[in-house]
């Protein structure tokens, strides 16, 4: 059964930083994409940070200039560094990814980690 589990979430102070991880374990053949999304209380899941299928990256408006991502797709592996944290950085942090499960598939499947909990606050 493939699964995506994420680590390095946390409680951390304001002006503090995290790295997340994100590792992909049993059958795909093929991660096309990958990214992390987050869920703040009370809010809809946003994206925060990917790497589109064809390689460029995209950040919400919000993170830029303090998180960065970074990936492995030989170990199907995903990391999201994040810097200067702030309040409104809390929320729970998901992996996704995208890809084949096989040669012959015909569409891309979406995976879904079961998020991690990041809690900025002095």
């Amino acid at each position: 059964q493939v699964q995506l589990v994420e680590s390095g979430g946390g409680l951390v102070q304001p002006g503090g930083s995290l790295r997340l991880s994100c590792a992909a374990s049993g059958s795909i053949f093929s991660i096309n994409a990958m990214g992390w999304y987050r869920q703040a209380p009370g809010k809809q899941r946003e994206l925060v940070a990917a790497f589109t299928s064809g390689g460029s990256t995209n950040f919400a408006d919000s993170v830029k200039g303090r998180f960065t991502i970074s990936r492995d797709n030989a170990k199907n592996t995903v990391s999201l560094q994040m810097n200067s944290l702030k309040p409104e950085d809390t929320a729970v942090y998901y992996c996704k990814m995208w890809g084949f499960r096989s040669r012959w598939s015909l569409s891309e499947t979406e995976y879904w980690g079961q998020g991690t909990q990041v809690t900025v606050s002095s």
